[in-house]
């Protein structure tokens, strides 16, 4: 007699972009989490009605693409404006009436790199992950039933929390949809578990380094819109060198 057991996609967490060879990324949908601050700035810009996201690796790509398309040039290094761009990293920096219809081209030190990482070893698909659209992350990876991949963009390719308890918050939406045994996924799960009642108090607490570095740039209030779920509830996926909005099937 057949076993009428269902075969449960997997579902691994790669906690650095330095682990990202680890994984089997061709056969998954990966997600790219960088809480701070790309993936939100992606998901509030998509939100607010911008007509795409172009991430690129480079300050300079940055520049030539943004004038090739009259896009908005935007990104970051070291958590500052970068030298050559108008605009930052900020979610701040994309109201509605500034981003709507508009194209933001955008480079990042950590989050823009790990997707391309992924495109370059053959990412299956790729969608971008942040607190401020948590459900909808999690709504279209139960529904697709495909293997997952939660990549943590981390910090110039060291662990961090702040990504860590992203992977953790989904992992505890969805994980009875999944087969997981991967240490990764379990430590993000139990690491969230114990924040989720605070985020930014648990960052804090624990003298995360990107919580200083921020917070000296005086972003607090980035930080606190970051880590708050649901804000920005839209689908980011990529499609054709373009970041864009998919509503959740």
């Amino acid at each position: 007699m057949k076993s009428s057991k269902t075969v449960k996609p997997l579902l691994y967490t790669s906690l650095s972009p330095k682990l990202l060879d680890i994984y089997d990324v061709s056969s998954s949908i990966v997600v790219i989490i960088d809480v701070l601050r790309a993936t939100s700035t992606i998901t509030t810009a998509l939100f607010n009605g911008a007509r795409s996201v172009i991430p690129v690796a480079s300050v300079e790509e940055c520049m030539r693409i943004g004038k090739q398309i009259e896009g908005i040039t935007a990104g970051e290094r070291d958590g500052q404006i970068a030298e050559g761009l108008t605009y930052g990293n900020s979610p701040f920096e994309y109201p509605r009436d500034f981003i709507a219809g508009k194209t933001l081209v955008l480079t990042t030190t950590n989050g823009t790199k790990l997707l391309h990482m992924a495109l370059d070893k053959g990412a299956k698909e790729i969608i971008t992950g942040s607190f401020p659209n948590l459900t909808s992350v999690c709504d279209y990876l139960v529904a697709q039933k495909q293997n997952v991949i939660l990549g943590c963009a981390a910090w110039k390719d060291r662990v961090n929390f702040e990504d860590t308890l992203f992977a953790g918050a989904v992992i505890s939406r969805i994980k009875q949809h999944f087969d997981i045994n991967c240490d990764s996924s379990q430590i993000a799960e139990t690491m969230y578990n114990d924040a989720k009642k605070d985020l930014y108090a648990f960052l804090k607490k624990k003298n995360a380094s990107h919580y200083h570095r921020l917070t000296n740039f005086g972003l607090e209030k980035d930080i606190r819109y970051c880590l708050t779920p649901d804000i920005a509830n839209v689908l980011c996926i990529y499609k054709e060198g373009y970041l864009v909005t998919q509503q959740p099937t």
